[in-house]
Protein backbone atom coordinates (compact mmCIF):
# COMPACT_ATOMS: atom_id res chain seq x y z
CA UNK A 1 0.00 0.00 0.00
CA UNK A 2 1.25 3.45 -0.90
CA UNK A 3 0.84 6.22 1.70
CA UNK A 4 0.99 9.83 0.53
CA UNK A 5 3.34 12.08 2.52
CA UNK A 6 2.25 15.73 2.42
CA UNK A 7 3.38 19.03 3.91
CA UNK A 8 1.65 19.22 7.32
CA UNK A 9 0.04 22.27 8.86
CA UNK A 10 2.85 24.05 10.72
CA UNK A 11 1.40 27.23 12.13
CA UNK A 12 -1.55 29.54 11.81
CA UNK A 13 0.31 32.18 9.83
CA UNK A 14 2.47 29.85 7.69
CA UNK A 15 1.09 28.91 4.25
CA UNK A 16 4.29 27.92 2.45
CA UNK A 17 7.62 26.26 3.23
CA UNK A 18 10.84 25.40 1.39
CA UNK A 19 12.19 21.84 1.23
CA UNK A 20 15.72 22.69 2.31
CA UNK A 21 17.27 19.19 2.35
CA UNK A 22 16.48 15.50 2.06
CA UNK A 23 17.53 13.28 4.96
CA UNK A 24 16.89 9.99 3.11
CA UNK A 25 17.64 8.77 -0.40
CA UNK A 26 15.04 7.88 -3.01
CA UNK A 27 14.14 4.21 -2.54
CA UNK A 28 15.44 3.94 1.04
CA UNK A 29 13.59 1.84 3.58
CA UNK A 30 12.45 4.14 6.38
CA UNK A 31 11.07 3.43 9.82
CA UNK A 32 8.02 5.06 11.37
CA UNK A 33 8.82 8.53 12.80
CA UNK A 34 12.18 8.60 10.97
CA UNK A 35 12.93 12.11 9.67
CA UNK A 36 12.52 12.29 5.89
CA UNK A 37 13.44 15.90 5.11
CA UNK A 38 13.84 19.38 6.54
CA UNK A 39 11.40 22.21 5.84
CA UNK A 40 12.39 25.84 6.21
CA UNK A 41 9.50 28.09 7.19
CA UNK A 42 9.38 31.82 7.75
CA UNK A 43 10.45 31.34 11.35
CA UNK A 44 12.12 27.97 11.89
CA UNK A 45 13.52 24.76 10.40
CA UNK A 46 11.33 21.70 10.91
CA UNK A 47 11.73 17.98 10.19
CA UNK A 48 9.06 15.83 8.52
CA UNK A 49 8.69 12.39 10.18
CA UNK A 50 7.57 9.23 8.36
CA UNK A 51 3.98 8.27 9.15
CA UNK A 52 4.57 4.56 8.48
CA UNK A 53 7.47 2.19 7.76
CA UNK A 54 8.27 1.24 4.17
CA UNK A 55 10.12 2.26 1.03
CA UNK A 56 10.18 6.00 0.40
CA UNK A 57 9.85 7.60 -3.04
CA UNK A 58 10.67 11.26 -3.49
CA UNK A 59 8.33 13.58 -5.41
CA UNK A 60 9.42 17.09 -4.36
CA UNK A 61 12.90 18.46 -4.96
CA UNK A 62 15.40 20.21 -2.71
CA UNK A 63 14.96 23.97 -2.79
CA UNK A 64 11.34 23.67 -3.97
CA UNK A 65 8.70 25.93 -2.43
CA UNK A 66 5.70 23.93 -1.23
CA UNK A 67 2.31 24.91 0.11
CA UNK A 68 0.62 23.27 3.07
CA UNK A 69 -0.89 20.00 1.83
CA UNK A 70 1.41 19.62 -1.20
CA UNK A 71 2.70 16.11 -1.95
CA UNK A 72 6.26 15.40 -0.80
CA UNK A 73 6.52 11.69 -1.61
CA UNK A 74 5.14 8.18 -1.10
CA UNK A 75 5.88 5.38 1.34
CA UNK A 76 5.23 1.85 0.03
CA UNK A 77 4.55 -0.28 3.08
CA UNK A 78 5.00 -3.49 1.03
CA UNK A 79 8.31 -2.54 -0.65
CA UNK A 80 11.88 -3.64 -0.01
CA UNK A 81 14.46 -0.95 0.49
CA UNK A 82 16.77 -0.16 -2.40
CA UNK A 83 19.84 0.00 -0.17
CA UNK A 84 19.32 -3.63 0.90
CA UNK A 85 19.08 -4.82 -2.71
CA UNK A 86 21.98 -2.70 -3.86
CA UNK A 87 24.39 -4.17 -1.33
CA UNK A 88 24.57 -7.42 -3.31
CA UNK A 89 25.40 -5.52 -6.49
CA UNK A 90 27.95 -3.33 -4.72
CA UNK A 91 29.68 -6.39 -3.21
CA UNK A 92 30.24 -7.95 -6.65
CA UNK A 93 33.85 -7.54 -7.81
CA UNK A 94 34.42 -5.08 -10.57
CA UNK A 95 36.95 -6.05 -13.19
CA UNK A 96 38.13 -3.95 -16.07
CA UNK A 97 40.43 -4.73 -18.93
CA UNK A 98 42.99 -2.29 -20.12
CA UNK A 99 43.61 -2.28 -23.83
CA UNK A 100 47.17 -1.86 -24.92
CA UNK A 101 47.86 1.21 -26.97
CA UNK A 102 50.51 1.65 -29.59
CA UNK A 103 53.34 4.07 -28.93
CA UNK A 104 51.98 6.24 -31.75
CA UNK A 105 48.54 6.48 -30.08
CA UNK A 106 50.06 7.32 -26.67
CA UNK A 107 52.24 9.98 -28.26
CA UNK A 108 49.24 11.45 -30.02
CA UNK A 109 47.20 11.58 -26.78
CA UNK A 110 50.04 13.24 -24.90
CA UNK A 111 50.77 15.85 -27.57
CA UNK A 112 47.23 16.78 -28.56
CA UNK A 113 45.12 17.81 -25.59
CA UNK A 114 42.92 20.78 -24.76
CA UNK A 115 45.81 22.34 -22.84
CA UNK A 116 48.02 22.44 -25.93
CA UNK A 117 48.54 26.06 -27.04
CA UNK A 118 45.92 27.24 -24.53
CA UNK A 119 47.05 29.94 -22.07
CA UNK A 120 46.12 30.06 -18.41
CA UNK A 121 43.81 33.00 -17.46
CA UNK A 122 46.74 35.08 -16.18
CA UNK A 123 48.81 34.24 -19.27
CA UNK A 124 45.94 35.15 -21.62
CA UNK A 125 45.62 38.59 -20.06
CA UNK A 126 49.32 39.26 -20.56
CA UNK A 127 49.23 38.01 -24.16
CA UNK A 128 46.22 40.20 -24.94
CA UNK A 129 48.05 43.25 -23.59
CA UNK A 130 51.09 42.38 -25.72
CA UNK A 131 48.88 41.69 -28.75
CA UNK A 132 50.34 38.18 -29.14
CA UNK A 133 48.36 35.22 -30.40
CA UNK A 134 48.65 32.00 -28.30
CA UNK A 135 49.51 30.07 -31.47
CA UNK A 136 52.65 32.21 -31.90
CA UNK A 137 54.38 30.83 -28.79
CA UNK A 138 55.13 27.39 -27.38
CA UNK A 139 53.86 26.51 -23.90
CA UNK A 140 56.14 24.97 -21.28
CA UNK A 141 53.36 23.81 -18.94
CA UNK A 142 51.68 20.43 -18.65
CA UNK A 143 50.62 19.12 -22.09
CA UNK A 144 51.90 22.29 -23.70
CA UNK A 145 49.88 24.70 -21.54
CA UNK A 146 51.01 28.33 -21.91
CA UNK A 147 51.95 29.56 -18.44
CA UNK A 148 52.19 33.06 -17.07
CA UNK A 149 55.99 32.89 -17.31
CA UNK A 150 55.74 31.92 -20.99
CA UNK A 151 53.53 34.94 -21.64
CA UNK A 152 55.86 37.32 -19.80
CA UNK A 153 58.87 36.12 -21.82
CA UNK A 154 57.03 36.18 -25.15
CA UNK A 155 57.69 38.96 -27.62
CA UNK A 156 55.42 40.13 -30.38
CA UNK A 157 56.33 38.90 -33.88
CA UNK A 158 58.23 41.38 -36.02
CA UNK A 159 56.14 43.32 -38.49
CA UNK A 160 57.10 44.98 -41.75
CA UNK A 161 59.52 47.83 -41.29
CA UNK A 162 58.04 51.28 -41.08
CA UNK A 163 59.57 54.72 -41.38
CA UNK A 164 61.75 55.65 -38.43
CA UNK A 165 59.79 57.65 -35.85
CA UNK A 166 60.78 61.12 -34.81
CA UNK A 167 62.55 61.57 -31.44
CA UNK A 168 59.30 62.73 -29.79
CA UNK A 169 57.33 59.81 -31.18
CA UNK A 170 60.05 57.38 -30.10
CA UNK A 171 59.99 58.82 -26.56
CA UNK A 172 56.20 58.41 -26.41
CA UNK A 173 56.43 54.81 -27.64
CA UNK A 174 59.00 54.02 -24.95
CA UNK A 175 56.71 55.49 -22.26
CA UNK A 176 53.78 53.37 -23.46
CA UNK A 177 56.00 50.30 -23.60
CA UNK A 178 57.17 50.89 -20.02
CA UNK A 179 53.58 51.27 -18.83
CA UNK A 180 52.57 48.06 -20.60
CA UNK A 181 55.45 46.13 -19.03
CA UNK A 182 54.47 47.40 -15.58
CA UNK A 183 50.86 46.27 -16.13
CA UNK A 184 52.01 42.85 -17.30
CA UNK A 185 53.63 42.23 -13.92
CA UNK A 186 50.38 42.85 -12.00
CA UNK A 187 48.72 39.64 -10.83
CA UNK A 188 44.98 39.95 -10.20
CA UNK A 189 43.29 37.90 -7.49
CA UNK A 190 40.24 35.71 -7.97
CA UNK A 191 37.24 37.49 -9.48
CA UNK A 192 34.75 34.64 -9.33
CA UNK A 193 31.08 35.22 -8.55
CA UNK A 194 28.44 32.83 -7.30
CA UNK A 195 24.67 32.95 -7.07
CA UNK A 196 22.86 31.44 -4.10
CA UNK A 197 19.12 31.30 -3.54
CA UNK A 198 17.99 33.24 -0.49
CA UNK A 199 16.76 31.03 2.34
CA UNK A 200 13.13 31.40 3.32
CA UNK A 201 14.21 32.85 6.68
CA UNK A 202 16.40 35.44 4.97
CA UNK A 203 13.60 36.37 2.52
CA UNK A 204 11.20 36.79 5.42
CA UNK A 205 13.66 38.95 7.34
CA UNK A 206 14.25 41.13 4.26
CA UNK A 207 10.54 41.52 3.58
CA UNK A 208 9.65 42.39 7.16
CA UNK A 209 12.47 44.91 7.60
CA UNK A 210 11.43 46.77 4.46
CA UNK A 211 7.79 46.74 5.63
CA UNK A 212 8.80 48.23 8.98
CA UNK A 213 10.66 51.09 7.28
CA UNK A 214 7.75 51.76 4.93
CA UNK A 215 4.77 51.29 7.27
CA UNK A 216 5.92 52.82 10.55
CA UNK A 217 7.01 56.27 11.62
CA UNK A 218 10.22 54.95 13.18
CA UNK A 219 12.42 57.21 15.26
CA UNK A 220 15.35 56.47 17.58
CA UNK A 221 16.36 58.13 20.84
CA UNK A 222 19.65 57.54 22.65
CA UNK A 223 21.06 57.57 26.15
CA UNK A 224 23.97 56.04 28.03
CA UNK A 225 24.15 53.99 31.20
CA UNK A 226 26.88 53.62 33.80
CA UNK A 227 27.33 49.86 34.33
CA UNK A 228 29.49 50.20 37.46
CA UNK A 229 26.94 48.92 40.00
CA UNK A 230 25.72 46.02 37.87
CA UNK A 231 29.28 44.87 37.19
CA UNK A 232 30.08 45.12 40.92
CA UNK A 233 26.97 43.08 41.83
CA UNK A 234 27.82 40.36 39.30
CA UNK A 235 31.38 40.17 40.58
CA UNK A 236 30.29 39.98 44.21
CA UNK A 237 27.49 37.42 43.88
CA UNK A 238 28.21 35.45 40.68
CA UNK A 239 29.58 32.38 42.48
CA UNK A 240 26.77 32.25 45.05
CA UNK A 241 24.20 32.83 42.30
CA UNK A 242 25.61 30.00 40.17
CA UNK A 243 25.74 27.59 43.12
CA UNK A 244 22.20 28.43 44.21
CA UNK A 245 20.47 28.44 40.83
CA UNK A 246 22.75 26.43 38.55
CA UNK A 247 23.01 29.26 36.03
CA UNK A 248 25.39 32.19 35.56
CA UNK A 249 24.24 35.73 36.24
CA UNK A 250 24.51 37.71 33.00
CA UNK A 251 23.72 41.26 31.94
CA UNK A 252 20.59 40.37 29.97
CA UNK A 253 18.47 39.53 33.03
CA UNK A 254 19.11 43.04 34.40
CA UNK A 255 17.96 44.58 31.11
CA UNK A 256 14.87 42.37 30.84
CA UNK A 257 13.87 43.25 34.40
CA UNK A 258 14.57 46.97 33.94
CA UNK A 259 12.56 47.10 30.69
CA UNK A 260 9.64 45.19 32.24
CA UNK A 261 9.40 47.66 35.12
CA UNK A 262 9.69 50.63 32.75
CA UNK A 263 7.01 49.16 30.45
CA UNK A 264 4.63 49.02 33.41
CA UNK A 265 5.09 52.77 33.81
CA UNK A 266 4.72 53.55 30.08
CA UNK A 267 2.06 51.17 28.66
CA UNK A 268 2.05 52.80 25.18
CA UNK A 269 5.44 51.22 24.51
CA UNK A 270 3.98 47.80 25.34
CA UNK A 271 1.11 48.31 22.87
CA UNK A 272 0.82 48.29 19.07
CA UNK A 273 -1.25 49.84 16.28
CA UNK A 274 -3.87 47.64 14.58
CA UNK A 275 -5.39 49.59 11.70
CA UNK A 276 -7.27 52.40 13.48
CA UNK A 277 -7.06 50.79 16.93
CA UNK A 278 -4.39 50.53 19.63
CA UNK A 279 -4.00 47.13 21.29
CA UNK A 280 -2.75 47.32 24.90
CA UNK A 281 -1.31 44.35 26.80
CA UNK A 282 -1.57 43.71 30.53
CA UNK A 283 1.27 41.19 30.27
CA UNK A 284 4.91 41.60 29.30
CA UNK A 285 6.45 39.18 26.77
CA UNK A 286 9.99 40.27 25.99
CA UNK A 287 11.55 39.08 22.72
CA UNK A 288 15.31 38.48 22.68
CA UNK A 289 17.13 38.76 19.36
CA UNK A 290 19.41 35.73 18.86
CA UNK A 291 21.90 35.35 16.03
CA UNK A 292 21.98 31.84 14.54
CA UNK A 293 23.91 30.31 11.60
CA UNK A 294 20.79 30.67 9.45
CA UNK A 295 19.93 34.24 10.44
CA UNK A 296 18.38 36.36 13.16
CA UNK A 297 15.56 34.85 15.19
CA UNK A 298 13.59 36.44 18.02
CA UNK A 299 12.31 33.96 20.65
CA UNK A 300 10.05 35.23 23.41
CA UNK A 301 10.33 35.16 27.23
CA UNK A 302 6.73 35.03 28.49
CA UNK A 303 5.33 37.01 31.43
CA UNK A 304 8.61 38.57 32.50
CA UNK A 305 6.75 40.49 35.22
CA UNK A 306 6.43 37.20 37.14
CA UNK A 307 10.03 36.03 36.71
CA UNK A 308 13.08 36.54 38.91
CA UNK A 309 16.64 36.98 37.70
CA UNK A 310 17.41 33.25 37.80
CA UNK A 311 14.21 32.38 35.90
CA UNK A 312 15.05 34.92 33.21
CA UNK A 313 18.63 33.66 32.85
CA UNK A 314 17.45 30.04 32.52
CA UNK A 315 14.89 30.93 29.88
CA UNK A 316 17.43 32.98 27.91
CA UNK A 317 19.86 30.07 27.94
CA UNK A 318 17.17 27.60 26.87
CA UNK A 319 15.99 29.74 23.96
CA UNK A 320 19.52 30.64 22.83
CA UNK A 321 20.52 26.95 22.80
CA UNK A 322 17.44 26.00 20.77
CA UNK A 323 18.19 28.84 18.37
CA UNK A 324 21.79 27.79 17.76
CA UNK A 325 20.67 24.17 17.21
CA UNK A 326 17.84 25.19 14.88
CA UNK A 327 15.25 23.67 17.24
CA UNK A 328 13.11 26.71 18.01
CA UNK A 329 9.40 26.04 17.52
CA UNK A 330 6.84 28.43 16.07
CA UNK A 331 5.38 28.93 19.55
CA UNK A 332 8.81 29.93 20.88
CA UNK A 333 8.90 32.85 18.46
CA UNK A 334 5.25 33.88 18.30
CA UNK A 335 3.99 36.98 20.06
CA UNK A 336 6.19 39.32 22.02
CA UNK A 337 5.29 42.83 23.14
CA UNK A 338 8.78 44.38 23.29
CA UNK A 339 12.21 43.40 21.97
CA UNK A 340 15.79 43.68 23.26
CA UNK A 341 18.75 43.21 20.93
CA UNK A 342 22.39 43.14 22.00
CA UNK A 343 24.82 44.28 19.31
CA UNK A 344 27.51 44.72 21.94
CA UNK A 345 28.42 41.02 21.83
CA UNK A 346 29.72 41.66 18.29
CA UNK A 347 31.52 44.89 19.24
CA UNK A 348 28.90 47.43 18.14
CA UNK A 349 29.33 50.75 19.92
CA UNK A 350 26.11 52.38 18.66
CA UNK A 351 23.29 51.47 16.27
CA UNK A 352 19.65 52.19 15.41
CA UNK A 353 17.75 48.89 15.74
CA UNK A 354 14.67 48.28 13.58
CA UNK A 355 11.31 47.62 15.26
CA UNK A 356 10.09 44.03 15.37
CA UNK A 357 6.55 44.37 14.00
CA UNK A 358 3.85 44.58 15.18
CA UNK A 359 5.58 45.79 18.32
CA UNK A 360 6.05 49.49 18.90
CA UNK A 361 9.59 49.64 20.28
CA UNK A 362 12.93 47.87 20.52
CA UNK A 363 15.88 48.50 22.86
CA UNK A 364 19.41 48.21 21.51
CA UNK A 365 22.25 47.31 23.90
CA UNK A 366 25.85 47.97 22.90
CA UNK A 367 29.47 47.42 23.85
CA UNK A 368 30.58 48.34 27.39
CA UNK A 369 33.52 50.70 27.10
CA UNK A 370 35.52 52.65 29.69
CA UNK A 371 35.02 56.37 29.10
CA UNK A 372 35.94 59.53 30.96
CA UNK A 373 32.96 60.82 32.94
CA UNK A 374 32.59 63.80 35.24
CA UNK A 375 31.37 62.52 38.64
CA UNK A 376 31.02 65.05 41.50
CA UNK A 377 33.25 67.48 39.64
CA UNK A 378 36.01 64.93 39.03
CA UNK A 379 36.96 63.13 35.83
CA UNK A 380 36.87 59.35 36.35
CA UNK A 381 36.84 56.30 34.09
CA UNK A 382 33.51 54.46 34.12
CA UNK A 383 32.23 51.40 32.17
CA UNK A 384 29.61 53.01 29.93
CA UNK A 385 27.10 51.56 27.47
CA UNK A 386 25.07 53.43 24.86
CA UNK A 387 21.37 52.56 24.74
CA UNK A 388 19.16 53.11 21.67
CA UNK A 389 15.36 52.96 21.70
CA UNK A 390 13.69 52.80 18.31
CA UNK A 391 9.94 53.36 18.48
CA UNK A 392 6.85 53.86 16.33
CA UNK A 393 6.04 57.54 16.51
CA UNK A 394 2.44 56.84 15.48
CA UNK A 395 1.69 55.52 18.96
CA UNK A 396 4.66 56.61 21.09
CA UNK A 397 5.35 60.31 21.54
CA UNK A 398 8.80 61.74 22.15
CA UNK A 399 8.06 62.43 25.81
CA UNK A 400 7.10 58.78 26.50
CA UNK A 401 10.04 57.35 24.58
CA UNK A 402 12.62 59.53 26.31
CA UNK A 403 11.01 59.01 29.73
CA UNK A 404 10.96 55.24 29.20
CA UNK A 405 14.66 55.18 28.28
CA UNK A 406 15.53 57.36 31.28
CA UNK A 407 13.60 54.93 33.52
CA UNK A 408 15.55 51.97 32.08
CA UNK A 409 18.78 53.87 32.69
CA UNK A 410 17.75 54.63 36.28
CA UNK A 411 16.98 50.98 37.05
CA UNK A 412 20.28 49.82 35.58
CA UNK A 413 22.34 52.40 37.42
CA UNK A 414 20.45 51.69 40.64
CA UNK A 415 19.71 47.93 40.45
CA UNK A 416 18.54 47.81 44.08
CA UNK A 417 15.34 49.54 42.86
CA UNK A 418 14.54 46.49 40.74
CA UNK A 419 14.55 44.29 43.82
CA UNK A 420 11.79 46.40 45.39
CA UNK A 421 9.93 47.32 42.17
CA UNK A 422 10.28 51.05 42.87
Amino acid sequence: MKVEIKVPSIGESINEVTLSSWLVEDGDHVEMDQSLCEFESDKATLELPAEVAGVFTRIAKEGQDLKIGDLVGYIDTDGIGKKTADKKEESAPITTSKEEKSPKQESSEKSETYATAHPSPAAKKILDEKDIQPTDIKGSGVDGRITKEDAQKATAPQKLSAPSPSPKEEEKVNENKSTTEEKSNIVLGSRNERVEKMTRLRKTISKRLVEVKNKTAMLTTFNEVDMTKIMALRKQYKDEFANEHGINLGFMSFFVKACTLALQKYPDINAYVDDENIIYHDFYDVSIAVSTPKGLVVPVIRNTETLGFADIEKEIKRLATLGRDGQLSIDDMSGGTFTITNGGVFGSLLSTPIINQPQSAILGMHKIQDRAMVINGEIVARPMMYLALSYDHRIVDGKESVSFLVAVKDYLENPEKMLFGI
